[in-house]
């Protein structure tokens, strides 16, 4: 008489090795993103501890800039696993924009003064409705892309526009290249990772501004050239 324990046990077997490999990986980002962000809380306490000795000191900053860009990269693949599991949601919450800014801004101020590179926060004095968790993940993004384009100024703004808070981040860089000024949504299917350039920053802000919802009306993210500095203009529309 044939046994079927064999084929029984081996299923056993394969059941017990089989591996969730977009979890791993998706707890493997989320240690990362978190020992990086207590090497840029070490990296601000050396700055303000040794300013004189490292606070213009080009590799503190390059060291600076990239952790910070890692961190920022980190924080977008998490969101954008947890999109592709359906259980990325917007907590809004009333908040008012020119303090929010301000506070945004504050951890990149030591960055940008040993960078010698100017900034500008011009912010009507209104409310908003928005996570600020995600949308600080957005505009870190933004600002470190500035960081590595702009010439010599980055300049914040947000106002009141057409019912949305348009909340914009220039540069007096070069500006995007044409095949990158759009509005919407970049196809994640279409980013290409053998360029260097995935556009995966842009399809996370864009996710982020249209879980942004207020009736039929969804937020969205625009790039063009110009605004008052004359390079890359930012913007995220949120109703």
């Amino acid at each position: 008489m044939t046994s079927d324990y064999p084929e029984t046990q081996k299923t056993t077997r394969q059941s017990d090795h089989e591996i969730d490999f977009s979890m791993v990986l998706a707890s493997a980002v989320h240690d990362m993103k978190n020992s990086l962000g207590m090497l840029l809380n070490t990296l601000d306490d050396l700055r303000r501890e040794q300013n004189q000795a490292l606070g213009e000191t080009p590799s503190f900053n390059t060291l600076q800039y990239e952790a910070e860009r890692m961190h920022s990269d980190l924080v977008q693949l998490l969101g954008i696993y947890r999109l592709g599991e359906n259980n990325l949601s917007a907590h809004i919450e009333e908040h008012f924009v020119p303090d929010f800014l301000s506070e945004h801004m504050a951890r990149h101020t030591p960055l940008l003064d040993g960078m010698g590179i100017e900034f500008e926060l011009d912010a009507e004095e209104t409310n908003g409705f928005f996570d600020a968790d995600l949308l600080t993940g957005v505009l870190n993004n933004t600002i470190n892309n500035a960081l590595r384009y702009t010439k010599s100024k980055i300049r914040l703004t947000a106002a009141e526009r057409d019912g949305y808070l348009v909340i914009a981040v220039e540069d007096d860089g070069h500006g995007y290249p044409e095949n990158m000024q759009h509005t919407g949504t970049p196809n994640f299917k279409a980013l290409d990772f053998n360029t260097g350039s995935t556009s995966l920053g842009l399809f996370f802000a864009a996710s982020v501004a249209k879980l942004h919802r207020e009736g039929d009306t969804e937020g969205s993210i625009r790039l063009h050239n110009g605004g008052e500095l004359g390079g890359g203009v930012f913007e995220i529309w949120l109703p």
